[in-house]
């Protein structure tokens, strides 16, 4: 059998496995993120038609029908105005914000590539909490405000896009200039959801480049960040220099500090990214056990069956190989799912 051939029956397995998981894992993403923020939605009045979760679980459908992360971004912007008058989205690159793309605005092309100040406000809470935050429009950069118009309502509120614990957008939203709705809640269930339908998609395309040869690698964009080729005419001239650190908590752990060239390499970088699928699959279903781990201090005791199932699942497929030694899975669970901090693990915690 030719080796074309046999790339294209692994390349039509993997598609095929990876579609007949799909369904479920809308579900799953879903009620996950809907358990998560239930409680707010019935403090606002869950009866009402556009607060409902059905209505909700409508509008998260249409997110999920995107099949490229540009399509689920549009599809999120275009749900936003369901809660709220007028909505934006910011990409946060190298300490500064600037715009994506707007919804309802007099003028949505005047969004993109404005630059929103983060450095103080509302925007600034939000750096910082990594939450969602509701304020006045004096909280927000003057410069947006004067402008885009203040919302006659009064309240603005900015959401946190999070791709794989990094803040990568600031979603705006306010009732607009002309008088409507702004449900927080709402919206907060729309961002939750993207960002992990963004991950799921993310881990999706890296699981089926792991089942084919690697092709040549180049110098190409991230495919876990939507925003790797946005480049705002009012960034940056230069990213800020970031200070090198001689080892992080996760490298110290053990395995090597570089990964060795040819055929052995391969193997290392493919065992490093297994050991990442795994690792965010873990965080993808368990927000809530691992925002209280952290807080607590006891990730492991309260994942314990997730991370010991996917170690053996790790163990499987790599354990034996070259990269046997190098233990990703245990690097790449305290790097990720710690923070690079082994003791928000708990003293339970064993490699």
């Amino acid at each position: 059998m030719s080796e074309n051939r046999v790339e294209e029956i692994i390349r039509a397995a993997v598609t095929q496995a990876l579609e007949r998981q799909l369904a479920s894992l809308r579900e799953t993403v879903v009620q996950e993120v809907l358990r998560e923020v239930g409680p707010a939605l019935a403090r606002n009045g869950e009866s009402s038609t556009r607060g409902s979760s059905a209505a909700l679980q409508k509008a998260i459908s249409a997110i999920q029908a995107g099949t490229t992360q540009k399509e689920i971004l549009r599809a999120l912007l275009d749900n936003t105005v369901l809660y709220s008058g007028r909505a934006a989205l910011f990409v946060v690159k190298n300490g500064a914000a600037t715009g994506w793309q707007g919804i309802a605005f007099g003028n949505n092309d005047a969004i993109k590539d404005f630059p929103l100040d983060i450095g103080s406000g509302l925007a600034s809470r939000v750096m910082r909490s990594r939450a969602s935050e509701k304020g006045t429009p004096s909280d927000v950069d003057q410069h947006f405000t004067s402008k885009f118009g203040v919302p006659s309502e009064g309240d603005v509120v900015l959401l946190p896009l999070l791709l794989k614990d990094k803040l990568s957008a600031l979603v705006y939203a306010d009732s607009g200039t002309e008088g409507g709705t702004l449900d927080v809640a709402a919206l907060d269930v729309l961002v939750r959801a993207t960002s992990a339908w963004l991950e799921v998609i993310s881990q999706r395309k890296q699981a089926q480049k792991d089942g084919l040869p690697e092709p040549e690698m180049h110098a190409a964009p991230s495919v876990n960040d939507p925003f790797a080729a946005h480049a705002p005419i009012h960034g940056k001239a230069h990213a800020e220099t970031v200070p090198e650190v001689a080892m992080s908590a996760a490298a110290a752990w053990g395995g090597p500090t570089s990964i060795p060239s040819g055929e052995d390499g391969e193997i290392h970088r493919k065992a490093q990214r297994f050991a990442r699928l795994l690792i965010d699959e873990i965080k993808l279903y368990n927000h809530a056990k691992v925002a209280d781990g952290r807080k607590h201090r006891d990730l492991y005791d309260r994942l314990r069956e997730d991370i010991e199932k996917s170690r053996a699942t790790y163990q499987k497929r790599y354990g034996n190989s070259a990269a046997g030694a190098a233990d990703y899975f245990s690097q790449e669970l305290i790097r990720s799912l710690a923070e690079d901090d082994v003791s928000l693990l708990g003293s339970n915690f064993r490699r």
